[in-house]
C-alpha cells in the first residue's frame, strides 16, 4: 500500500478536546476503509502567516498513513466537507519518517532551551552595551546649516512669505 503524510489544520476556536476528537474521527476512516495510521501528533496552536478563513491561528495535527488511495480519497472528501478543517495537505511518501517529526524535535529543542535559561536567539538582539536601543545619540547639532541638505521647511516657508 502506498505511504502518506497528511497534514490539517483546525479552527482556532476549537478545543484541544474537539481536536482530538476530529483526529479520532478521521483514523476511523482511514482504518474502516482498509488502512493504517502509523503515527498521528498533534502539533498545537500554531500562528499562520496569513489569514485563513478569517482565521489567524490554527490547531495542526499530523497523521503517518499506509492506506489505499481509496481511503485517502475518502479522508480528503470527509475534511474538505467538514466546516473545522482550513486546509489539509497529503504528500505521498517512499518511507515514513520515523521517531518524532520535525515540528515536534523544533518543540522539544525550544522547550530544552527555555529550561536551561535562554541562550540562542533571545530578544536581546545583539545591540551589545546598548541594550534596548536606550542608548544615548549625543548632541546632533544645528541640522539646518549642513551643505548636504537642502534648505529647512522653515526656511522655504519664510522665503515664500517675503
Amino acid at each position: 500500500m502506498p505511504l502518506y503524510e497528511h497534514v490539517f489544520m483546525a479552527r482556532q476556536d476549537l478545543s484541544p478536546q474537539q481536536v482530538e476528537e476530529m483526529t479520532t474521527q478521521f483514523k476511523g476512516v482511514i482504518e474502516g476503509l482498509g488502512g493504517k495510521v502509523e503515527k498521528s501528533e498533534y502539533w498545537g496552536v500554531k500562528t499562520l502567516t496569513f489569514r485563513v478563513n478569517k482565521n489567524r491561528k490554527a490547531h495542526f495535527t499530523l497523521f503517518n498513513l499506509n492506506t489505499p488511495p481509496a481511503a485517502m480519497t475518502e479522508l480528503e472528501r470527509q475534511q474538505r466537507i467538514n466546516e473545522d478543517v482550513l486546509r489539509y495537505l497529503t504528500v505521498r511518501v517512499e518511507e515514513l519518517e520515523e521517531g518524532p517529526s520535525a515540528m515536534m524535535r523544533k518543540v522539544d529543542r525550544d522547550r530544552e532551551r527555555d529550561e536551561r535559561g535562554g541562550g540562542g536567539r533571545g530578544f536581546d538582539r545583539g545591540f551589545g552595551d546598548r541594550g534596548d536601543r536606550g542608548f544615548d545619540r549625543g548632541d546632533r547639532g544645528d541640522r539646518g546649516d549642513r551643505p548636504d541638505r537642502g534648505p529647512r521647511r522653515d526656511d522655504a516657508v519664510a522665503a515664500v512669505e517675503e
